[in-house]
Order: structure tokens, then sequence, then C-alpha cells
């Protein structure tokens, strides 16, 4: 038996956790517990690289949402959204 399990293979366990919230914590992006992978990617790339990113992945979660999530994909293009109002207000 595989050590690692199939991505989606894990999401849909873990989406069957009761305690797990899928958007706006998922388990996946913070396995090691110190740091979660959207502070990483914003120290990564800057103020406005990390706003193109927000900007890049709300794109891409409304349009796959009829396809894929349905209304977790728009939760999590909210997300986004809502990590970009933050990344803009403290440029004022």
């Amino acid at each position: 038996m595989d050590t690692y399990m199939r991505h989606e293979d894990y999401m849909k366990q873990a989406a069957k956790q009761s305690d797990v919230d899928m958007v706006n914590s998922p388990p996946h992006y913070c396995q090691d517990g110190e740091i979660e992978c959207i502070d990483a990617i914003r120290a990564a790339l800057g103020p406005e690289g990390f706003a193109a990113f927000c900007r890049g992945n709300a794109i891409k979660y409304n349009w796959r949402m009829s396809h894929k999530n349905g209304f977790e994909d728009i939760a999590k293009a909210r997300w986004y959204m809502s990590k970009l109002l933050e990344e803009e207000q403290t440029k004022t």
C-alpha cells in the first residue's frame, strides 16, 4: 500500500470530518503547524505579487465552481477576495 494518499482521496477524507473547515483552514495547508502556506506565499511574493495571486485564485475558483466543488469553490473565491481586500487595506 502507498504511504502517500492521492490528493483527491485525501481531500474527500478530510472533508468528511465534521470539524474540518476546507475553506478557511484546510489541514493540508498547515501540516507542520508552524506557518500556513498562505503566509509563506505572501512572504515570498511581496504585496503586489500576493495581490495578483489572490485575484488569480478567485478567478480560478469562480471558473471551476460549476464543474467541481460548487458552493465550496464560491466560498474559496470569496476567501481569496477577502485576503485581497486585507492586502489593499494595509496600503492605506
